[in-house]
């Protein structure tokens, strides 16, 4: 009956383009399971008005620019047109992290939330979209907590950014008060790392993209919503995971994302041109140890023209690679080494 109400409350989203908040989907039934999201509505569309961007668009769905971006890849950015059908994404596998606290996925620019739960009660991920910082002021990895909430921040440029603004004839005052115009916007999280912070943002057009100083930038009606919800201490993992592999009951998938280190030498709509193609190849490695490894240290039989266009096109979308034999999970027939 849940799993109805949320795909009915999707739907309605589509129809009235409302915008959206968290994306929030059950915990698979399997512990070792990855994937979230509706079967039913794996490929999921709405359509853009006369005076639509793909911009308005993630946002009014809870998407990134870059991920709105590789799900449409022959669509404009800037003028889709009236009646243009554009993907959303609705199916995700989970990172692979403790499924607690925060998790930050860097490549895929999405955020992941665990809330608590009873025992015997469904769990629940909640997801959001979010910026990272650019290659210069690189978002920094490891497990952290958070170590403090305020509300209405101000915000005192650290020295190097005001020097970085100057150089480029803005002059930032010493102290940025309060307000709608604080780039930090209305709420802000402090990590244990010192420096860096998961907040709001006066400019929500940049949401999912590399445009911080290392912190994590969160669209206003996000951050809003998430912020009573995190308690002082809830763990933070932030990773880099841009090839995740999971499975839902006997089906193996592949999510790949742009990598960091290519993002920059990749076009707005995640081509891999051909001087990347050790890049490629390097990816291709990445994932046939993840699949190994999820498959009891086994090689299956993949699917090679799917796994093949998944790295290709790292668009985030799941894609199945390779189905179990029904007669048992560990008939030896059914795993072999190419």
């Amino acid at each position: 009956m849940l799993s109805f109400i949320r795909r009915l409350v999707v739907l309605l989203l589509l129809i009235s383009n409302l915008p959206a908040s968290a994306t929030t989907y059950e915990l698979p039934d399997n512990p070792g399971d990855s994937l979230v999201g509706d079967q039913m509505a794996s490929k999921l569309y709405t359509t853009a008005k006369y005076e639509d961007t793909l911009v308005d668009i993630a946002r009014n769905y809870d998407v990134g620019q870059i991920e709105i971006l590789l799900l449409n890849p022959g669509v404009d950015r800037w003028l889709p047109g009236e009646g243009t059908r554009v993907r959303l994404s609705n199916l995700r596998l989970l990172p692979d992290t403790p499924r607690k606290g925060l998790t930050l996925n860097l490549p895929e620019y999405r955020m992941y939330y665990f809330p608590r739960h009873a025992e015997g009660e469904k769990g629940i991920v909640k997801t959001f979209p979010h910026s990272i910082g650019r290659v210069d002021w690189r978002t920094p990895l490891g497990r952290t907590t958070i170590v403090r909430k305020t509300e209405n921040p101000v915000w005192i440029p650290p020295a190097s950014i005001r020097a970085e603004h100057t150089a480029n004839g803005d002059i930032l005052p010493e102290i940025i008060p309060a307000g709608p115009d604080n780039p930090l916007g209305l709420f802000a999280m402090y990590l244990g790392v010192r420096g860096y912070l998961i907040h709001g943002t006066n400019k929500p057009y940049g949401v999912g993209m590399r445009v911080s100083h290392g912190c994590i930038r969160m669209y206003p009606e996000d951050i809003e919503e998430l912020f009573p919800e995190i308690e002082i201490g809830t763990p933070v993992y932030i990773v880099n995971q841009p090839v995740k592999v999971g499975w839902h009951q006997d089906t193996l998938y592949i999510e790949v994302h742009p990598t960091l280190a290519e993002t920059e030498a990749e076009d707005e709509h995640g081509t891999i041109p051909k001087q990347t193609e050790k890049k490629y190849l390097a990816r291709l490695k990445m994932a046939l140890k993840l699949i190994q490894h999820a498959n009891n240290h086994q090689m299956p039989v993949l699917d090679g023209e799917a796994l093949k266009d998944a790295l290709q096109m790292h668009n985030g979308i799941p894609v199945a690679i390779y189905k179990r034999p029904a007669m048992t999970q560990t008939d030896p027939a059914s795993l072999s080494i190419p």
